[in-house]
């Protein structure tokens, strides 16, 4: 009995040791943020080029699998990735700028068309008590600062993005070395982790990338799907802002079952200072944008790779909404993924010791 209690109190000393380390680092910031500065500034290259390794690998096997030479099949998939998206942004970056500065200084028009509708809103609910005019009016206040706080926010994050230039620049040349040496990069990591740990690692990495990888690659592309689809549609009606309502539907899309509700409120409310007609136009895009990706696009190309239920699913994204918004949200998914995998292994590796 004894020593179960030195065990506990060893454990309790041990947990206040690693939060007063943690504070006293934390305190101790400014003498190592220029270090974490500059190691963010070199890793973050390196880290979206594996992502992009990461994303192209299986295609790049796969067209090797039918006959032509790795080399080739690199050089081949390597310039249509980067040839379309450099392409992408070249044609781009300059209309969703002038888009988004239109937007951003179409705010008082949009303002006045709120003002109406809250007077119209007012009329309406006459009976109603004041402290849900309150909060109706809070309502449109919060929508319209939300709006202008991210477009300030895109700008200001596009004409940052001219700094990086260079270290950009080097992505495209880590990606091919890392395509090019992938099975020498996978031995690397073999050989750096211990002995006694390697089959572990190595069947844990296998199940998480069955369970995240095709998740990820088939969310993506449906996404671009939908975010290519919704331009066109919006462009094809002479909707305003068409590539900046249509990039945002496709981004938001990566977020299951809340994502199409939160690229759908900016298009309706831009629509709505427009017309009634163009209102109906825009709901009529996203509910057929939605009906083709919860029915043709979404089983197809991404299925049910998950294999958790809906409900663990929209637990995970409010958990990851609250901790950190829109980019929570996008994370939430992969992160449970990477979990589930992980206790799997930690219960499987209780049950064998």
């Amino acid at each position: 009995m004894r020593e179960r209690y030195v065990k506990w109190l060893l454990r309790i000393a041990i947990f206040l040791l690693i939060l007063l380390s943690v504070f006293i680092f934390l305190k101790l910031r400014v003498l190592w943020d220029p270090f974490f500065m500059m190691f963010k500034a070199v890793l973050i290259p390196f880290l979206i080029a594996g992502f992009i390794t990461y994303l192209l690998h299986p295609v790049i096997e796969k067209l090797h699998s039918t006959g032509v030479p790795r080399t080739l099949s690199i050089l081949i998939i390597y310039t249509l990735f980067f040839g379309g998206v450099g392409y992408g942004l070249y044609k781009g970056i300059p209309v969703m700028i002038i888009q988004l500065k239109e937007l951003s200084a179409s705010f008082p028009v949009l303002e006045q068309k709120y003002q109406g509708w809250l007077e119209m809103v007012h009329t309406q609910t006459d009976r109603f008590p004041d402290e849900i005019h309150t909060r109706i009016e809070e309502g449109f206040q919060n929508v319209e600062a939300w709006f202008s706080y991210w477009i300030d926010k895109i700008l200001s994050s596009l004409g940052k993005a001219v700094d990086y230039v260079l270290v950009l620049a080097l992505i495209p040349f880590l990606v091919f070395y890392m395509l090019k040496d992938y099975e020498q990069l996978k031995k690397a990591a073999w050989y750096l982790t211990p002995k006694r740990w390697r089959a572990e690692a190595s069947v844990f990495v296998r199940d998480v990338d069955q369970s995240l990888g095709s998740y990820i690659r088939g969310q993506l592309l449906v996404c671009v799907i939908i975010g290519l689809l919704a331009f066109v549609s919006l462009w094809f009606f002479d909707i305003k802002y068409p590539l900046v309502i249509g990039i945002l539907i496709g981004v938001t899309n990566v977020i299951p079952y809340f994502g199409p509700v939160i690229g759908a409120i900016p298009a309706v409310i831009i629509a709505a200072s427009m017309s009634v007609n163009t209102v109906l136009i825009v709901a009529a895009i996203i509910f057929t944008l939605q009906f083709i990706e919860g029915n043709i696009l979404g089983p197809l190309i991404v299925g049910r790779s998950l294999h958790m239920h809906p409900i663990v699913i929209m637990l995970a994204l409010l958990a990851g909404g609250e901790i950190a918004g829109i980019v929570g949200l996008i994370l939430a998914v992969p992160v449970l993924a990477v979990l589930k995998v992980t206790l799997m292994h930690l219960m499987q590796l209780r049950r064998q010791h």
